[in-house]
């Protein structure tokens, strides 16, 4: 019983398949209004030499030692592009981490011979997290960490069909959700920030797209990210610490600020994609 049906599926197959082509390598099957989804991996590059900036004397210019009473210099242990696991560097760092990343889509395309054209708009969120953090002689660490809560992007597309096969380039703004957070094991200063933000960015890659019948189409696409992350502060005051600390130590004995030395938050994204084509 098993080998008929197996042959009736073959011979199904094999009427289907010139339907299939038909429909697939139409004069124009990239042209329309599609819906769809993409989902994959993000990956952050190494921000290796990456740091915290301080402003001593809060004038809004950052680049200033923290020094100790005795003018020694108070994060002479360092800093890690990741997250401290500890109040010193023998604790180690955490990587930064990669992740999963998923958007929906909306789209239109106009093709006239072999070049399409058309734009795409795109909302989801990548589970990407960039921290760096410091180590005072306290000893202590202080971490600073940004995430995507969530995405949104408009961009054209150009691209070249070969029958059912569209290779296309796209670029275009992104304005995404960017969560700041600080955490540190200093329990005598007290610590103030300037939380959230929603940032504009731009969004650029490539990709192949294989149409598959009169409506589906299944593709691979590469996706760089950026967006510019340079405002979040941090503020240290005296909290319980003496007139001693670095932080608020005369004659500016308001606090101290601290930012990130890398301004920007990129990341890349390898995904595959899948449209309905109305």
């Amino acid at each position: 019983m098993f080998k008929p049906a197996l042959a009736a599926f073959g011979l199904v197959l094999v009427a289907g398949t010139p339907a299939l082509a038909q429909e697939s390598t139409a004069d124009r099957p990239f042209d329309g209004v599609y819906v769809g989804v993409a989902g994959g991996y993000d990956v952050q590059p190494n921000d290796i030499g990456s740091s915290i900036l301080f402003d001593r004397n809060l004038d809004g210019r950052f680049g200033d030692s923290v020094t100790t009473a005795t003018g020694a210099n108070a994060f002479s242990p360092g800093f890690c592009n990741g997250a401290a696991l500890g109040a010193t560097p023998a604790a180690g760092c955490r990587n930064d981490r990669d992740g999963w990343a998923y958007y929906g889509r909306v789209g239109a395309d106009t093709q006239r011979g072999n070049l399409v054209i058309g734009a795409v708009g795109e909302f989801g969120r990548s589970e990407v997290r960039d921290s760096v953090s410091g180590f005072s002689t306290t000893p202590a660490s202080y971490t600073m960490t940004r995430s995507i809560d969530w995405e949104a992007s408009v961009r054209g597309r150009v691209g070249y069909a070969v029958d059912a096969t569209l290779f296309y380039g796209t670029f275009g703004t992104g304005y995404a959700r960017i969560d700041r957070s600080f955490s540190t094991t200093n329990t005598a200063n007290a610590f103030t920030g300037r939380g959230d933000r929603n940032q504009f960015g731009l969004l650029g890659g490539g990709g192949i797209e294989q149409k598959v019948g009169r409506n589906l189409s299944f593709g691979l696409e590469y996706m760089y990210h950026q967006y510019r992350d340079n405002d979040y502060r941090v503020q240290a005051t005296a909290g319980t610490a003496p007139a001693t600390n670095p932080f608020v130590l005369a004659p500016n004995i308001a606090g101290t600020d601290f930012r990130r030395s890398d301004s920007m938050f990129r990341w890349h994204s390898m995904r595959a994609t899948a449209a309905f084509r109305f």
